[in-house]
């Protein structure tokens, strides 16, 4: 058993390092274990959005356009994953590694088994071409795909899951990273006929809210224009999540900070390049890395010494129905 547990912590770390070094990065703060069974959460929510996607480790093989596979097949992509997920939150027998090593992270924290099925709920949201008309609707997929991971990795982390006002933060920090990776991604979605952006943004902008508007290069002053929006946007969020950090145990709390930082200046890219922003893809380096999860450690230590006080309101956040 204990190398059985190995085997599947060493292919989730594998598959953190190829698909997120980021979160890789940011993951060594963690202790043994929890950066353990925060690997093979993400070994499991990777691996279900390559399924729907037709990806390997969030990237496309050949032509990106070969890809746009139909809503019919997606479905049932989806309907499998469904299956396996639901027999792993019930001890029941899965197949592969990846619902391997998310059943043993989901009954070791006795995991609410509406979070991963909240996450399988965005990727039906794909699997269907969900219109995204308002910032309302983005920020619906936003939770579903990227903040209710965040939820489950506070979970991991200690956090009661009962305990909705931390819950709030973690799942603002995922909408915030799911909000930049809009932002920094919004032409690559639409070589593949997704449009994430709120169309009424785009619209407002003098773009038309469709793929063929978002490549016409012609709007690319504009399509700028409506990315910073979006940034910030993610602003209020990233702001908001900070305060969650004096509700983790002091590594978590360095490991997220870390993690909220270096990302967050993925952003700072996308804004200071503006129309040619998407050029080629907006990543920072190793050392600008490092330098961004030392900032992250500053921020931790100040949550430390304000653990015992009252998180500030929320105001008017987009907030899960629970």
């Amino acid at each position: 058993m204990a190398g059985q547990e190995r085997n599947l912590a060493d292919q989730s770390r594998d598959a953190i390092e190829q698909g997120s070094r980021s979160f890789a990065l940011a993951s060594l703060l963690f202790t043994p274990d929890m950066q353990r069974d925060a690997h093979m959460l993400y070994a499991w929510c990777r691996h279900c959005d390559d399924v729907i996607d037709g990806q390997n480790l969030g990237f496309f093989e050949g032509d990106p356009a070969a890809q746009n596979d139909t809503p019919e097949a997606m479905q049932a992509r989806l309907a499998h994953l469904q299956v396996q997920t639901i027999a792993a939150l019930n001890g029941e027998p899965v197949e592969g590694v990846e619902f391997a090593a998310f059943q043993q992270v989901a009954l070791a924290h006795d995991m609410p088994h509406q979070h991963p099925l909240d996450l399988l709920e965005g990727f039906r949201m794909d699997a269907t071409h969900y219109q995204y008309t308002t910032l309302q609707d983005t920020l619906v997929y936003c939770y579903h795909v990227a903040g209710v991971v965040g939820v489950m990795m506070a979970i991991i982390m200690g956090v009661d899951p009962d305990d909705e006002e931390t819950l709030h933060r973690a799942a603002d920090l995922g909408i915030a990273f799911q909000l930049t990776n809009i932002a920094r991604d919004i032409v690559d979605d639409a070589k593949i006929g997704r449009v994430y952006v709120p169309a009424d943004w785009l619209e407002g902008a003098g773009i038309p809210g469709t793929p063929a508007g978002i490549l016409d290069e012609a709007n690319r002053d504009m399509l700028a224009q409506v990315a910073r929006r979006l940034l910030k946007e993610a602003d209020r969020y990233y702001a908001s999540s900070g305060y969650g950090l004096r509700r983790l145990p002091w590594r978590a709390a360095a490991a997220v900070a870390a993690a909220r930082s270096v990302y967050r200046d993925i952003g700072r890219l996308v804004r200071q390049r503006g129309p040619a922003a998407w050029d080629r893809r907006a990543s920072t380096s190793k050392p600008r890395k490092i330098w961004c999860a030392g900032k992250g450690l500053t921020l931790a230590a100040g949550a430390s010494f304000n653990r015992r006080r009252a998180l500030p309101e929320r105001g008017d956040l987009w907030t899960r129905v629970l």
